[in-house]
């Protein structure tokens, strides 16, 4: 079925003459096309959330059009049909008002999910808002990857959302996601700071010198952590410092999963696109499965060791199509301080996997075993 979430694809596809039967209209406010929708045809036409006039409401359901009605007094859209972006996220976020964040779209959602029983909504509407948000947003997402005949070569990078700016683990990790960036790699990570942020800052800076990012990176590090009142401020600074040209997005453009779960959290906003999601449980779980060009493991505590052994059933059972590398930043630490690597190779012992596992403290290594993986699978 033909999907359309605009009201610019909507005009395109009626200019074409194009019937309207078996067309999944999503999210869009269509009550000045009532003269076009009561003289379409409209068998099998899907209105997802769509706001209608009385007449087309009532020539698409005698069509047998199915209608599902927009739902209201939610500071979210169920049947958005698209990703969020930063500019979307934090508009009114003012650098000079820290405290301003509180009136952006991202706080105020938290705000609602917070008082509406966070992961437990108090009402079957609100539970089905939210599942049919979080779906929109894994319709949007693959919308993205798949779009250019789905070439996209995806790696993610997750890690701690501790790791702190300034640090030479999180250079480490932003150098790396730098390095893969200009290498042709779309990077994702898990969207909020520490690890995540240093992802998106890499990737941001792809396009600029080492003398750039060093600055970017001395900007950011005056607030180190997402608990600090400037955090968000500082990062708004680097981007109006060093913004994104339009001949830099084939390589700079990255994608953040971030959830409201953690909406104390903020979501960095050096991802160009954003899929934020209520359910944190579809949210990890599609995060390591878009990764098919593999993952990176840069020091992290029980959440990242959580997605190793995500990523590591994947892997075993094959149960995604795809195994993929699975490259651990940092020997001593995930040998010693975690020691999560020897259990994971003794597991993987006998199987394809196995030989898709890496421990390395060279960025160079990592940067090598993943591009002779996606030339493999290119080739």
């Amino acid at each position: 079925m033909i999907e359309i979430e605009t009201i610019e694809a909507f005009e395109r596809h009626l200019r074409a003459g194009a019937h309207l039967s078996n067309v999944v209209i999503q999210g869009l406010d269509l009550r000045r096309y009532t003269r076009e929708l009561a003289s379409a045809e409209l068998v099998g036409t899907v209105f997802l959330g769509c706001e209608l006039e009385k007449e087309a409401l009532q020539v698409a359901l005698e069509h047998g059009a199915l209608v599902f009605p927009p739902l209201t007094g939610l500071p979210y859209h169920p049947y958005r049909g698209t990703l969020y972006t930063p500019d979307e996220l934090y508009a009114g976020f003012d650098l000079a008002r820290p405290e301003s964040y509180a009136d952006t779209l991202d706080a105020r959602v938290y705000a609602h999910w917070a008082t509406h029983g966070r992961g437990n909504p108090p009402t079957l509407l609100e539970t089905l808002a939210q599942r049919l948000h979080d779906h929109a947003v894994t319709d949007a997402m693959e919308d993205l990857l798949n779009a250019e005949g789905g070439t996209r070569k995806v790696v993610a990078i997750m890690g701690g959302h501790s790791m702190k700016r300034g640090q030479p683990d999180y250079r480490a990790v932003a150098t790396l996601a730098r390095e893969l960036s200009r290498q042709g790699f779309f990077m994702v990570s898990g969207g909020g700071p520490g690890a995540m942020e240093a992802t998106h800052v890499g990737a941001w800076f792809a396009r600029r010198t080492e003398a750039e990012l060093d600055s970017g990176l001395a900007i950011l590090a005056k607030a180190p952590s997402y608990t600090d009142r400037e955090w968000l401020a500082r990062a708004f600074e680097v981007r109006r410092a060093f913004p994104l040209r339009d001949e830099d997005r084939p390589w700079c453009d990255s994608l953040g999963i971030p959830t409201w779960h953690y909406g104390h959290e903020p979501p960095n906003p050096f991802a160009t696109h954003i899929a934020k999601y209520f359910a944190n449980s579809v949210r990890e779980d599609g995060l390591l499965t878009i990764a098919k060009g593999g993952i990176v493991y840069a020091p992290g505590s029980a959440g990242t060791i959580q997605e190793i052994f995500q990523d590591a059933c994947q892997n075993h059972y094959n149960s995604v199509g795809v195994i993929s590398p699975m490259i651990f930043l940092g020997t001593e630490f995930w040998t010693r301080t975690r020691p999560v690597y020897p259990l994971l190779a003794q597991l993987a012992q006998g199987q394809e996997y196995a030989r898709h596992l890496l421990l390395t403290d060279s960025q160079e290594e990592v940067v090598r075993a993943l591009v002779e993986y996606a030339r493999a699978r290119a080739g």
